[in-house]
């Protein structure tokens, strides 16, 4: 999800209201963990999956955080939904640079970025402006761009729904519906988009072989690639300059929008950084980059073989570029779209 323009104290206060009105195990009527996720695959080098002990996970829980993220009742209009620009058949991007489909009709300033494999993100929004999908829930949802929802109105819709108060109900044992609880179900649904089934894990996993070509490319990937986009998740949930401008206006309005992960830290070296994306499911994201601003992989290459521009926060490892020969960018390109997992976009769990 997106978020902006949207005051970045926002962002903030909420992560502190939902971590000071939910105590762990208390108000929500937590327990247990009593909804199972399946072991993650080995092919993602993660040893378990976590379980945040102020939000476990449950089966009506999970059902109901679905059924919220496919719900445009819950933005201003009555017609945006998450889904809206995160659709499954995309790997939940949408396919846009920079779109326009929210409650205002004016263009975003971020790419709508896939979800997948957010369980083991502690740093959400392209600078990390979300410490976790709790938090993170409240910036599209309230974003004048984006939902625009006025949080006491979702609550009205919400309790006088035919079934979301029979539905909060079976999730969180309390007395009313809470927008920590909105926030707490659609976070629950996100943790369960796991893509670990593409041609690659299921390799790994030595129930598939790769090409003599992806092979190759796999060597590319790990020379030229594997410093940023760590093996397994295919990122380092890191931040980074990678070269993409040269400067970084700041217009009063935008509150440091254009200084990446300045805007959140305040410290020199993290200016024009952005969190580097995952390798995984590049043939349903398109287009690249926190702005879109490339259209296809061979875009990216280009501007990794010549495009970098120079600024005194560029990554070290990309002060000389990336430069392949054409066989080694065929290999790169063949390895990275066997990191495509279908099953992931058509998974019924995922789908309306």
């Amino acid at each position: 999800m997106d978020c902006y323009k949207i005051s970045l104290s926002f962002i903030l206060l909420a992560a502190g209201f939902l971590n000071a009105c939910l105590p762990v195990n208390e108000d929500m009527g937590n327990k247990a963990p009593e909804y199972f996720v399946p072991v993650p695959s080995s092919s993602l080098q993660q040893e378990d999956f976590p379980q945040p002990e102020r939000n476990y996970l449950s089966k009506e829980g999970v059902e109901l955080g679905k059924t919220l993220f496919f719900d445009p009742g819950l933005s201003a209009n009555g017609k945006v939904s998450c889904a809206g620009c995160h659709l499954p058949e995309k790997a939940f991007s949408d396919g846009l640079a920079l779109t326009n489909i929210g409650v205002s009709g004016l263009a975003l300033h971020r790419n709508s970025p896939a979800l997948f494999n957010l369980a083991w993100h502690d740093g959400l929004f392209w600078e990390g402006g979300a410490n976790d999908l709790e938090s993170m829930v409240f910036g599209p949802l309230t974003h004048p761009d984006e939902m625009a929802a006025d949080l006491n109105k979702v609550l009205q819709y919400l309790n006088s729904h035919e079934t979301y108060p029979q539905q909060f109900q079976e999730a969180f044992p309390t007395d009313s519906i809470t927008s920590a609880a909105v926030a707490r179900s659609l976070a629950q649904f996100m943790r369960t988009l796991i893509s670990d089934d593409s041609k690659y894990d299921q390799w790994k996993r030595e129930e598939a072989s790769l090409t003599s070509e992806e092979l190759k490319g796999y060597e590319v990937y790990k020379e030229h690639c594997s410093s940023c986009h760590k093996e397994g998740l295919f990122t380092d949930l890191s931040y980074h300059n990678n070269g993409l401008d040269s400067s970084y206006p700041d217009p009063p309005e935008l509150e440091g929008l254009y200084q990446g992960r300045y805007r959140i830290t305040y410290k020199d070296e993290d200016m024009g950084a952005y969190k580097t994306a995952s390798l995984r499911n590049l043939s349903f994201t398109a287009p690249y980059m926190h702005d879109g601003r490339f259209t296809n992989l061979e875009e990216v290459l280009d501007h990794y073989e010549s495009g970098i521009k120079t600024n005194g926060t560029l990554a070290p490892q990309l002060e000389n570029g990336i430069v392949l020969n054409a066989a080694e960018r065929t290999q790169l390109l063949a390895f990275i779209n066997s990191l495509n997992d279908y099953n992931f976009i058509t998974n019924p769990a995922y789908q309306k």
